[in-house]
């Protein structure tokens, strides 16, 4: 790939937000004449006013082919060619431009395996991780380039994430039951240490307040639980969930300071503190498929669909949807759920009470946990509506609406990526 003019356009916003509802009211009657012709004048103004453009946005074209994938980062993009059977293939690192409106320049250029499936490129202590997948074995290979030049540094087998300690926990699952947990060292590669992961087992992690993680959890198939410091691999504890040694299938999983246990038959939810694992509560809690914190509560799915809500200090369960409705988000004490055939509602964490409705919306995906909730659906004119969803508020703030977007978009307002109905990326700056 050579490297090309990039084009940058100025566009104007057409709708920026939506007035909320609210009652109609009886008109006042004027209390003179005189007033009128002012009435008028005024609301002449107001009319204009709301017609002409809120804010301006800019559009900046990415350098990449139709087949290509984008994936938006801090302050870059990363344009990943697709698999080349007889050509050459690259990631290309491009500046998001500075100021607004100015052109994309690429930084660098590396080359890349001509195959596997590339599902995510990021950043990470200075590094640019970019993480595949191979078929048909399903082997995950993480290769990390220096962000400033883009030299390859090293590949390992895995996935990884960065840990309490500055460095970087490397997680190798195998379908036949081989893999490790390992810290690896993140300017040279080398890995420091190594603990087997169980077959059929998936380690389960703990993040600090920064969310990086600084301990991992194992189950062994013998029913005996491992938490260990995820900056050394040291076991720091451990505690048999499977008194006399026999094997059964269980799982096991971190929220917050909890241990949460679901033992054979799924039929309940056993509580251990994470720091001692002291056994704390047992909850009859059917078929969890997995459990989210949710604003200080433990939202339990089951299996069939639905939520339960639990206390996490007794597990006793404070409400429970047993609906179809989906666990979508959950954002200061309001969880976003998604209701089959109305779109999404709001309700409140701790009583279940539905504060609004949101209507129908498609979730962007978004760059950073912390990054507001970005929702799009099409317009009857075919143009992408694009609304930030403020759950604490309960609304679908508008902030655009963009002409000619065929999806795959990302977000961290106000910056979106997306590919357009023409086969370009185009990245929008919008100003809020």
């Amino acid at each position: 790939m050579t490297e090309g003019r990039s084009l940058s356009i100025i566009e104007l916003g057409e709708i920026r937000d939506e007035p909320p509802s609210a009652p109609s009211v009886r008109r006042p009657r004027a209390a003179a004449r005189p007033l009128h012709g002012a009435a008028v004048l005024l609301l002449s103004l107001v009319v204009l006013a709301a017609a002409a453009p809120w804010a301006q946005r800019t559009v900046s074209v990415v350098p990449a082919s139709r087949t290509a994938t984008a994936y938006l980062a801090a302050e870059s993009v990363f344009v990943v060619d697709p698999p080349i059977p007889d050509g050459d293939r690259y990631l290309s690192a491009y500046a998001q431009p500075a100021p607004a409106g100015a052109a994309v320049r690429r930084r660098w250029q590396a080359p890349l395996a001509r195959t596997g499936d590339y599902l995510d490129v990021r950043i990470e202590r200075g590094l640019v991780l970019a993480t595949a997948v191979s078929a048909p074995n399903r082997v995950f290979q993480t290769t990390a380039f220096d962000a400033v030049t883009g030299r390859q540094r090293w590949q390992h087998p895995g996935s990884l994430q960065p840990t309490a300690d500055g460095g970087l926990l490397l997680t190798d699952g195998r379908e036949d039951g081989s893999g490790a947990v390992s810290g690896v060292a993140p300017d040279t590669g080398r890995v420091l240490w190594s603990v087997p992961i169980p077959p059929a087992a998936n380690p389960t992690y703990h993040h600090d307040p920064a969310g990086q993680v600084d301990r991992f959890v194992l189950l062994q198939p013998t029913g005996e639980v491992q938490v260990h410091d995820a900056g050394s691999g040291h076991l720091l504890r451990s505690i048999d969930t499977l008194p006399g040694d026999r094997s059964a299938y269980q799982r096991v999983q971190v929220v917050n300071e909890l241990l949460l246990l679901v033992p054979p038959g799924s039929t309940r939810l056993v509580s251990f503190a994470l720091a001692d694992l002291a056994p704390l509560w047992t909850a009859e809690v059917t078929l969890v498929s997995h459990v989210l914190d949710c604003g200080g509560l433990l939202c339990a799915v089951p299996q069939t669909g639905g939520l339960q809500v639990l206390d996490p200090a007794t597990g006793a369960v404070r409400w429970s949807e047993p609906g179809q409705d989906v666990l979508a988000d959950v954002r200061s004490g309001r969880l976003l759920m998604a209701v089959p055939g109305r779109g999404y509602a709001v309700r409140d964490a701790a009583t279940g009470q539905v504060r609004t409705e949101l209507g129908g919306w498609s979730l962007m995906p978004v760059l950073d946990a912390d990054d507001p909730l970005v929702g799009v659906r099409r317009g009857d004119d075919g143009r992408m509506v694009v609304a930030e969803l403020d759950l604490v508020a309960g609304r679908a703030r508008i902030v655009d609406v963009l002409p000619g977007i065929a999806g795959s978009c990302q977000a961290s307002l106000p910056v979106l990526l997306c590919q357009r109905l023409d086969g370009t990326t185009a990245l929008w700056r919008l100003t809020r």
